[in-house]
């Protein structure tokens, strides 16, 4: 998934960020509500993970704001804050929170609440199948013919984009835009690159169809 992450605290902001993509996701981490709104502004994001306290306002303020004008928000949001008493998370609820999670914090229950928060993504199975082909989003595991396959988090994510849409160009902006993040370096893990070791990842017969000068497309058998 594509994530903002909006917290201000310089040491556990990065942790966090780099946790997160370990665990396949694509993650933008800002630390204002400015910075927030602009990012909003200029990406798709499927989660929002929002600190409360912010050094130019509260993240109530912009989860309401996200409410009451979605046009751009993230599709989900999740509170991450230290404020954690029962009124709180009532307010962080209310005011158009998906989920609430208090620190300190575990990891892992962090990245729990994500793979539920990515089931309510419109698609509730975290299972999906394209012939012998398998990707389970909860588990982050893919199998083909029933053979594991070990893929880097990026490339478990474009493969994630591609399943999406089976038989459909999946162009490179949208690969871009949907399994990239701004600390990934375009030169060294451009989508071609990647698509050709995932291509070879997934063995005989190719799965995965350039379609020159438009993108990319997962084959379908008829």
């Amino acid at each position: 998934m594509r994530l903002l992450l909006l917290e201000d605290d310089v040491d556990l902001g990065p942790l966090v960020a780099r946790a997160l993509r370990r665990d396949s996701h694509a993650v933008d981490l800002v630390g204002t509500l400015d910075d927030a709104l602009d990012a909003c502004r200029l990406t798709s994001y499927d989660v929002g993970i929002i600190d409360l306290g912010l050094p130019d306002g509260d993240g109530l303020d912009l989860i309401r704001r996200f409410t009451a004008d979605p046009t751009h928000r993230p599709h989900r949001l999740l509170v991450l804050t230290a404020r954690s008493a029962v009124r709180a998370r009532i307010d962080g609820l209310d005011a158009g929170a998906d989920d609430y999670l208090t620190k300190p914090f575990d990891l892992d229950e962090l990245f729990a609440r994500l793979r539920a928060i990515g089931r309510r993504r419109d698609r509730p199975d975290t299972v999906h199948r394209v012939d012998d082909l398998e990707l389970d989003r909860a588990t982050a595991e893919v199998r083909r013919g029933g053979r594991p396959i070990r893929l880097t988090a990026r490339e478990f994510s474009m493969l994630d984009v591609l399943i999406d849409h089976p038989g459909r160009i999946v162009s490179a902006e949208e690969l871009l835009e949907r399994a990239w993040d701004a600390e990934a370096d375009p030169f060294t893990s451009s989508p071609r690159v990647l698509m050709s070791r995932l291509r070879r990842k997934l063995g005989q017969p190719p799965l995965i169809e350039t379609v020159r000068g438009a993108g990319y497309r997962l084959r379908v058998t008829p």
